[in-house]
């Protein structure tokens, strides 16, 4: 009895230590529960949607947040300053099933305005700015945004010429496209904003790619040529211009001068002709002289008479004799 007695207290003793351990497991299990479903890190280009009882609550940005535990309350880590990219007609991953391929041709091949076929390739970055919205309002986000993306470039390649869409509209079509995409985007209250459109590859089919090509070619030619002809015209015609400008300007300065020196002669004819008034013989004889004097002058270092005459007609004598027309008195 004694034995018995001592060997069944020692496993009572045993199972009351077990008992205790567990339930401070079982306590710190609960804690630690507790602990780790109450807190959630929030990374810098995150923000964060918090839902109570699946219905939506609020949104908190970076840092370290306190919700309620036991999935009461849960959040949704949205990466809302990450550049997301979709490629259309193409794609860079390595195995690509044929099936894809396929999807990928039929993805790019569109009508053109002018009745041509061309393959469009693009693809177009966007950013979450509404996690809420991207999170509940639309639940096939990527084939949404595949879907409206295709339609509107559809839509704007299907409205112009073949030839615009390969060259000169390429940028208008950019720029409408990411325009219309985001409207579409917000009238389904998808969440994201859409701030690149690019144009990749556009090419006609390959059956009729050569000719195209010469096509091609042959219009860039064209505006190259156009702009060579803008470029000389813009050298040449102020140029020409300048010159105008300054053959203007030399005939007016002409027609000044002629103005000015015949203004000056009649002021000097009318003085010399106020003081002919007052005594015509001694004008006359004063003119004479100075034309003399211009005459001789002139002719410097020149023979103008014989100087064996006594005297020439018309000049005056001198000496008050008589006056011959010419040879010896």
């Amino acid at each position: 009895m004694d034995e018995n007695v001592e060997n069944v207290t020692p496993k009572k003793k045993k199972n009351n230590i077990t008992g205790t351990t567990i339930a401070i497991i079982v306590i710190l299990l609960i804690s630690a529960v507790i602990l780790f479903s109450s807190f959630f890190k929030v990374d810098a280009t995150e923000q964060s949607v918090i839902t109570r009882f699946g219905k939506y609550q609020t949104t908190v940005g970076p840092g370290l947040h306190l919700k309620l535990p036991f999935g009461i309350e849960k959040n949704y880590n949205v990466p809302v300053k990450v550049v997301q990219t979709e490629q259309f007609g193409f794609t860079t991953e390595k195995n690509v099933s044929k099936s894809q391929i396929s999807n990928l041709s039929k993805e790019s091949t569109m009508l053109t305005g002018d009745l041509n076929i061309v393959d469009v390739e693009w693809i177009i970055q966007y950013r979450i700015v509404n996690p809420s919205d991207w999170l509940f309002n639309v639940k096939e986000k990527r084939q949404t945004i595949r879907d409206i993306s295709q339609s509107v470039v559809n839509t704007l390649v299907g409205d112009r010429a073949i030839l615009d869409v390969m060259g000169l509209e390429r940028s208008a079509i950019q720029t409408e496209a990411q325009r219309l995409m985001n409207q579409n985007y917000e009238q389904l209250g998808l969440g994201i904003n859409v701030i690149a459109v690019q144009l990749q590859n556009v090419v006609p089919p390959k059956g009729v790619q050569d000719a195209f090509e010469d096509v091609n070619k042959a219009s860039q030619d064209m505006e190259r040529y156009i702009n060579e002809g803008k470029e000389a015209y813009n050298a040449q015609i102020p140029l020409s211009r300048g010159i105008a400008d300054q053959q203007v300007q030399i005939a007016e300065g002409y027609a000044i001068d002629r103005v000015n020196r015949a203004k000056g002669d009649v002021a000097r004819f009318s003085a010399i002709y106020k003081e002919y008034v007052k005594s015509p013989s001694i004008t006359r004889e004063r003119l004479y002289l100075e034309m003399m004097e211009e005459i001789f002058k002139a002719k410097q270092g020149s023979v103008l008479i014989d100087k064996e005459l006594e005297s020439i007609l018309p000049i005056k004598n001198l000496d008050n004799t008589k006056t011959v027309t010419g040879g010896n008195q």
